[in-house]
Parts: structure tokens; C-alpha cells; sequence
């Protein structure tokens, strides 16, 4: 937790001597050269020290106030929201039954495995699906993705194996729904973004469920399923500097401007170090001495967080296949800077 926090970028971002914050300038230039010879799909760069921005760059075109489709990232929010409709009772626990909330479902949830997935599982990504890699594109192309996950779950494998699934994150998303009667996107606008000077998203339509309208340029605010459920494991768009506020909330265990917005027990939860390496839809990083974690998309878009260094990186990416790790990138110019 940043101590001594003066000030809150609810509004705008204050930004810092790299000298007064602790960090050495020299390398940053070596920073810089990195990104645009080895990293050229990397559109954004913010790096966050002690709440105060010491570094801010923009590449390929982008400026500020451009919105970055974070792909991922977006699992790292619905987990946010997930606590917050527990902390405000909507949802009982990490600990209820996915059953609970799919009356309309319960004939294809029957079953012993079914019927024991929880809440948790679908955050921890501990739920069984049939795939080893999934297929967002036959996702997409369902008229019913709500029907459609239903009917995967738990087809095969075992609960508490770790498996990756975009479709568990959408389902979580559909309950947030279901429990509160909004929308995660509303949800999201109202307990979460308003109050940490995120924009509000507003409602598009979609006008059809092809690559660029689901994955690409077509893509607008916060996409959603044919049900107009908000999408919940990708499809957001966001600025770089809003990414950065979600980090530097985690950073506070979810304090912003003396308000708890996110519980602290459910950003300890979120961030508890497993054999998964993996929390409530965050990575988790444990690793030569560094410790931290990130919410982590496509493209290499991520926003990391160290706090024993009271630090936030967010990286804006186009998303492409197999992009450099970026974490490298922060390993090698960023941390011994400080």
C-alpha cells in the first residue's frame, strides 16, 4: 500500500520527478529504445510510482485519451466487480453454488460435478471444461453463449484443475447479472470506474458477431453476448491511464481518496500465492527476488503490480500472436531503476 498518498487521480494524474520519486532517469532512455526496436506493438507505456506518473509515452499513433481494447485485462475487472456485489451482499460467497444463480438451467447442470462447481472455481479458473485450448471463435458464432458454456461445464476433466476458460469468466459476468439485475457493464460504471475516475462506458450495440466486431476494430466500450450480457472475459476498451487507476486501487487494497471501493479481504483473496500462480482472475508473479502480480491480456497488455516498490506499469497492446513478454521488459530497465 502506498504510504502518505496526497493526492488522488480520480480527476487527473499529477506527475513526478523521476529524482523526488526515487528512480534513476538514465534508464529510461535504454527504456524507450527497447520499445520501439523490440516491442512495436506496444502502444502505450505508463509507469506509476508512488501514485505520481514518472513516465508516459505513447507509440504508433496513439494518444491519451485513445481507448485500448485490453482483451484479458478485462477478467481482472470482472473479478473486481465479483467482490464488490459480495461485499454489498448480492452474492452470498466465493463459496455458492454456479447452480444457485441458472434455475432456467438446472436440468443441464444436474450431475455430481455440476452441482459442486462454485463461484470460486470459475475465479480461480478450477472449473472443468472439455477443451485444452479454447475456441473464442466458435464462442462467438453461439446464439445463446449463456446455453452454450452451460452445457460445457463440467463435460470433462475434474474440479480444482487448473484450466484456463474465457467462457467461465463470461459466466461469472452472466451471474453478476443475475444477482444484482444489472448488467456488468452498469455494475461496473456505478460501484467501480465512477468512482476512481475511470469513464463511464456507455451501451453500443452490436451490430453483428464477426472477428472485427468481436476481436477488432469495430469493437466498441464494453461488447456484449446476443443476450446482451456484457462480455466477461475480454472485450473492454479502456485508456491507458484508466488502466493504471485499476492497478493503483489494487496497489491501496482497494482504497481510493479514503473510500473502499473493493474490500481489503477480497484483494488479499485475489492475490494469494498458489501452485497455479494464479488468483481470482490475476496472475500472480513470485520470481528472482520479485514479487507482484498482473492482470494480463493478449497482446502483451497488462497492468502490473509491485507493491513493495509502490509501483504500477500499464502497457497498452495491439493485440498480435506471440508478442514479447513484457515483464523482461520491467525486469530489465524498470525495477533497477528504483
Amino acid at each position: 500500500m502506498i504510504g502518505n498518498q496526497d493526492y488522488w487521480p480520480t480527476n487527473r494524474w499529477r506527475y513526478a520527478n523521476l529524482n523526488d520519486i526515487g528512480m534513476k532517469k538514465e534508464y529510461f532512455k535504454n527504456l524507450e529504445y527497447s520499445i520501439n526496436s523490440q516491442y512495436k506493438n506496444i502502444n502505450s507505456f505508463i509507469i506509476v510510482k508512488k501514485g505520481y506518473i514518472a513516465y508516459e509515452r505513447y507509440f504508433n499513433g496513439y494518444i491519451e485519451t485513445d481507448t485500448h481494447n485490453v482483451a484479458s485485462v478485462t477478467k481482472s475487472v470482472i473479478s473486481a466487480l465479483i467482490g464488490i456485489a459480495i461485499d454489498k451482499g448480492y452474492i452470498n460467497s466465493v463459496d455458492q453454488k454456479v447452480i444457485d444463480f441458472f434455475p432456467d438451467y438446472a436440468s443441464m447442470l444436474n450431475g455430481t460435478i455440476r452441482n459442486m462447481i462454485t463461484v470460486k472455481h470459475l475465479l480461480t479458473m478450477t472449473a472443468p471444461f472439455p477443451w485444452k485450448y479454447e475456441s473464442l471463435d466458435r464462442l462467438r458464432r453461439q446464439k445463446n453463449w449463456t446455453r452454450y458454456i452451460i452445457s460445457q461445464l463440467g463435460s470433462n476433466g475434474h474440479i480444482g484443475m487448473f484450466r484456463y476458460s474465457t467462457s467461465g469468466t463470461h459466466l461469472l459476468s452472466i451471474i453478476l447479472t443475475r444477482a444484482t439485475g444489472m448488467q456488468a457493464r452498469e455494475f461496473a460504471n456505478k460501484y467501480l470506474f465512477n468512482n476512481i475516475g475511470i469513464q463511464e462506458i456507455p451501451d453500443y450495440n452490436m451490430n453483428s458477431y464477426s472477428l472485427e466486431d468481436v476481436f477488432g476494430k469495430n469493437a466498441k466500450g464494453w461488447i456484449k453476448d446476443p443476450q446482451g450480457n456484457t462480455v466477461g472475459g475480454f472485450g473492454l476498451k479502456i485508456t491507458a491511464k484508466d488502466m493504471a487507476r485499476f492497478g493503483l486501487l489494487y496497489l491501496n487494497y482497494g482504497v481510493w481518496d479514503g473510500k473502499q471501493i473493493v474490500s481489503k479481504k477480497w484483494i488479499k483473496d485475489s492475490l494469494t500465492m498458489n501452485s497455479n500462480k494464479y488468483g481470482y482472475l490475476w496472475w500472480l508473479i513470485d520470481e528472482k527476488n520479485i514479487k507482484g502480480y498482473t492482470a494480463a491480456g493478449s497482446g502483451g497488455n497488462h497492468i502490473f503490480c509491485f507493491p513493495d516498490k509502490e509501483l504500477v506499469v500499464a502497457i497498452a497492446s495491439k493485440i498480435t500472436m506471440k508478442p514479447k513478454e513484457r515483464l523482461p521488459l520491467i525486469v530489465k530497465y524498470i525495477l533497477p531503476s528504483i
